[in-house]
């Protein structure tokens, strides 16, 4: 055991908590300095997780079959970028995750859309989405493999299944969310049933319809990556994570690991600012942008 990092780790960890602590308490009027020190905050905190890491592996000499430190699994991101990371990042989150994710999104709005104008199929279509929403991802894999080949087509049918449930059931929330006053003051307009959706139940939804997006935008790369484990060619970020493994090349999966999670939470990020741009209006919104 090497004690100097131990030390390290906890005077790093004391610092990092007392910046944090007084940046939380951080009194400010400007929008930019809110901004910027909302920023700052995960990023200290980010740092520190991986500093922390650092000292404590090292410090407790784990062996690197078992956990490399952040610099190593680093080194082996800047090594591998060319050749594999983006050959894989294209494999599975270029083709597999957007092209499933569109198709799924897309046909669960226009499902959700046509549920909302018959009543026959809000009772027999919504228990039928449940039941395979409830589908374990290992079983329904295997089967897209067979359906739709080793490429990249049945990796994005999984996800088509796995994102199309979620979207469903919130967008039919969302279109139920109006109340009945608002209707009724459409009504007194005479306007039929498409101007209220597109004038009335649609803006009222988009708060329902964005909360899916954003569920979606990870459940569909990690269920692009387990597919992956099925029968895939050789390439993509959930192939290469299971022959590192079966190498015991460590830091390459843990390098998959750190894309998979810097490409998901950017999707995740690029909507959630499309939301803000939307949704202005939403008291949600606009109680951030106040004060």
């Amino acid at each position: 055991m090497n004690t100097g990092w131990i030390l390290f780790a906890l005077v790093f960890w004391f610092a990092a908590w007392g910046l944090n602590e007084f940046l939380v308490r951080v009194t400010v009027r400007g929008r930019p300095q809110r901004l910027a020190i909302g920023l700052i905050i995960p990023v200290v905190f980010g740092v520190t997780l991986l500093v922390l890491w650092e000292a404590l592996v090292r410090g407790l000499n784990v062996p690197p079959v078992l956990l490399p430190p952040p610099s190593v699994i680093w080194e082996r991101i800047l090594l591998s970028i060319p050749n594999p990371l983006w050959p894989d990042f294209q494999q599975t989150f270029l083709k597999s995750v957007l092209v499933g994710y569109t198709i799924g999104c897309s046909v669960a709005f226009v499902t959700a859309i046509a549920i909302d104008r018959s009543p026959f199929l809000k009772r027999g279509l919504l228990p039928v989405g449940n039941f395979v929403s409830a589908l374990p991802l290992v079983g329904i894999a295997p089967i897209m493999v067979m359906w739709f080949g080793f490429d990249w087509q049945s990796k994005a049918a999984v996800v088509v299944v796995m994102t199309f449930f979620p979207m469903l059931v919130n967008t039919v929330a969302g279109l139920n969310a109006t109340g009945q006053m608002e209707k009724d003051l459409m009504r007194t307009y005479a306007a039929g049933y498409w101007q209220t959706l597109f004038k009335l139940r649609l803006p009222m939804a988009w708060p329902f319809i964005f909360n899916a997006l954003k569920i979606n935008s990870t459940l569909a790369l990690i269920g692009a990556i387990v597919a992956e484990f099925f029968g895939t060619p050789v390439v993509g970020m959930g192939f290469r994570i299971s022959a590192a493994i079966g190498r015991l090349n460590v830091d390459m999966v843990w390098a998959e690991i750190a894309l998979a999670a810097v490409a998901g939470s950017l999707f995740y990020g690029v909507i959630a600012l499309i939301e803000r741009a939307v949704t202005f209006w939403h008291p949600s919104i606009r109680s951030g942008r106040t004060g």
